[in-house]
């Protein structure tokens, strides 16, 4: 006698069969998924690590050129006109009193308090050619030319009644080059209009500057 199977038992098992493939084979993927994923990381790292890599070199150190100094202004020589010392006389030593004072300075000259004395004018003394006429006559001394001596020798003057230079002094001075009698000789060279005080001539002192410039 033939035993009747119930339908709804074999679609149970089969339901059941079907389960359990389905969680295999999504178990199977999930695993395939999870290696693909691991595999591709390390790589991303490995090349993180590549790209990060820092190369050290070494920079040679740079020496800064040294600037030769510039050339100093060549010296005249000057000779001394006192005679020259044997090499075998010696000089005694002194001994120098602190305690004593020294003596008062002597009282100032007629002639500086009369440089000092001030003339009223109305007409202020001026050069005939003007003070262009000064500089025409002026020698520049060959030895501040040769020592690149430049500026400016301030001469105080005194201006006669007939317009002659009768007395000077230096105020402002320029070295021991010959400058400052080079201008008192240009300031005499030159022929003046004297001062004057109510259309009367007078004696007066002016300060008249002289300019050295190398061309």
């Amino acid at each position: 006698m033939a035993i009747k199977k119930n339908p709804e038992v074999d679609l149970r098992a089969m339901y059941r069969k079907v389960i359990e493939f389905a969680l295999i084979g999504a178990l199977l993927l999930c695993i395939i998924i999870f290696q693909a994923f691991s595999q591709f990381q390390k790589k991303g790292t490995q090349k993180q690590f590549e790209v990060a890599k820092i190369e050290v070199t070494e920079v040679p150190q740079t020496e800064q050129e040294k600037l030769p100094p510039p050339p100093s202004r060549p010296a005249i020589p000057i000779e001394s006109e006192s005679e020259d010392m044997p090499d075998d006389v010696t000089i005694d030593d002194t001994e120098i009193d602190f305690d004593e004072l020294p003596p008062p300075p002597p009282p100032p000259a007629a002639e500086d308090e009369a440089a000092s004395f001030f003339v009223p004018y109305d007409d202020p003394p001026d050069p005939i050619g003007g003070f262009a006429a000064i500089q025409a006559k002026l020698v520049y001394p060959e030895i501040a030319r040769k020592a690149g001596i430049e500026g400016t020798v301030t001469v105080q003057a005194k201006i006669s009644e007939r317009g002659e230079v009768i007395d000077t002094r230096i105020l402002v001075p320029l070295g021991n080059s010959g400058c400052n009698e080079a201008a008192v000789a240009a300031i005499k060279a030159v022929k003046w209009k004297p001062a004057k005080q109510r259309d009367k001539p007078v004696a007066v002192w002016v300060s008249i500057p002289v300019r050295f410039k190398l061309k």
